[in-house]
């Protein structure tokens, strides 16, 4: 259902819209979680380990791709609230357009540099070819994957986030299904996993397709709707770029704490692996609030509402703070006991690895949280530079506890690398929302959309 988040309680309405969002990143978790129980029960440890020591590479051209799609519909968002229906069906287009060509060329990177990158990541040799066959096949399908996360954000953009949660419902349903066939009976191996993931995304983005053509008058393309605007792009390029720089950052300081991590042996990548599976599942409302906050902004923002912003933004950050308290009691108490439901005969060892990571991470959720909120609520404004100077700091501090911390106190230095780049990346985003967002008057604000805006309808 299309939601005009520019009228009614802010609190509610972005409340109201992370539930779909979250309930539906539940559903992606679980499958991850499900993904790595059945290859950890079916094919063993040294599968599970292929599994996690590879995901960064992948995850890394992801997160890359989903942030790139994210500030495209960004703009979508914004047009709707301004009440510009042919704006909103030009940013289907253009972003279309765009997201054409950041998937051709990700998947071209990623194929050419995906052995050579496996080596830097310390790939132990036991586990070397499984992992490089598991991220071959869902980078040939990572096209498909992209533009099932752009059509999801195009329905969004107009307010609906039940939508996409039938479809995480239904891809999350056949990906579980596909990958044990493909493991359990065709015994594909590890690759199955990755067989079943593409297979599951190809035929939801054609469901989701055609669900849109019939459901979505405002996002029903014309030949007219087609025309090229440079102007146009730019704007949305102004916002896709660096929210994807900011998260390529991030992402390289991930994939050097993988390295380090590999480096340890499988063991530790195995509890690292499942201990971070349960920590991205605690921490979804956390980052379904974000979500919602984005397509908030984006929409007052559009419609010129700063004071809207200033209050939405207000209250979800006292409705952050508390889920953080809950999400991190939950896994103080149950996090042991999950993970040892991973394994078949669980190693001692694995288990204190998971448990050790998570009693640090849980005491700094607050933070993450806080980066989900400002972050987007900036980026939904087209101010990215602290979300991009956010990023580096994690870089800097996730780099420095793995090696450094690491190399002295040996693996627990890991343990501190993400809890601690959360809290030196929350404080730039805070302070870089306070500074745009409540040292400028509203009437600043609202102008400098407005020439924005006037400029680029001209142009059309």
């Amino acid at each position: 259902m299309i939601q005009d988040m520019t009228k009614g309680n802010p609190l509610k309405l972005i409340i109201l819209f992370s539930l779909p969002i979250l309930i539906g990143n539940i559903f992606q978790q679980l499958y991850q979680l499900a993904d790595i129980f059945i290859v950890g029960r079916l094919l063993g440890e040294n599968a599970l380990a292929a599994v996690g020591a590879s995901a960064p590479i992948f995850f890394t051209f992801l997160i890359v791709a989903f942030s790139f799609t994210g500030g495209l519909t960004a703009i979508t968002a914004q047009r709707f609230g301004a009440g510009d229906f042919d704006g909103v069906r030009s940013s289907v287009t253009h972003s279309i357009r765009a997201s054409f060509v950041l998937s051709t060329l990700l998947t071209i990177l990623l194929l050419a540099i995906l052995k050579p990158l496996l080596r830097v990541l310390n790939t132990p040799e036991s586990i070397f070819n499984d992992s490089y066959n598991f991220i071959l096949i869902l980078g040939l399908g990572l096209i498909l994957i992209i533009f099932s996360n752009l059509l999801f954000g195009f329905i969004r953009a107009l307010g609906d986030s039940r939508t996409p949660l039938y479809f995480f419902v239904f891809t999350t349903t056949l990906n579980i299904i596909f990958n044990y066939l493909f493991i359990k009976y065709l015994k594909f191996g590890v690759i199955g996993s990755a067989l079943g993931t593409v297979l599951a995304i190809a035929i939801s983005v054609v469901v989701c397709i055609i669900y849109i053509i019939k459901n979505y008058p405002i996002l029903r393309i014309s030949k007219y709707d087609w025309k090229y605007n440079p102007t146009f792009m730019k704007e949305h390029l102004n916002i896709a770029i660096p929210m994807s720089l900011q998260f390529s950052i991030l992402s390289f300081s991930i994939m050097i704490i993988q390295a380090v991590c590999n480096s340890f042996g499988e063991k530790i990548i195995v509890g690292f692996t499942i201990a971070l599976r349960i920590e991205q599942l605690a921490t979804q409302p956390l980052l379904a609030i974000g979500i919602a906050v984005a397509t908030y902004v984006a929409q007052n923002y559009g419609a010129g509402r700063i004071s809207r912003i200033r209050e939405g933004v207000k209250k979800s950050i006292i409705t952050s703070f508390i889920i953080s308290l809950v999400m991190s009691a939950s896994v103080f108490i149950f996090g042991k006991n999950l993970i040892g439901t991973f394994l078949e005969n669980p190693d001692p060892f694995i288990i204190n690895v998971g448990t050790s990571y998570l009693s640090i991470s849980i005491m700094f959720y607050f933070f993450l949280g806080s980066i989900f909120i400002f972050r987007n609520a900036l980026q939904s404004m087209g101010k990215a530079i602290y979300p991009l100077i956010s990023g580096i700091v994690e870089l800097i501090i996730r780099s420095f506890a793995a090696i450094i911390l690491a190399s002295h106190i040996g693996y627990t230095g890991i343990y501190y690398a993400g809890p601690l780049a959360w809290l030196g990346g929350a404080m730039v985003v805070i302070f870089g929302y306070y500074k745009y967002v409540y040292k400028r008057s509203e009437k600043d604000i609202k102008q400098e959309y407005r020439m924005i805006y006037q400029k680029m309808k001209t142009e059309r």
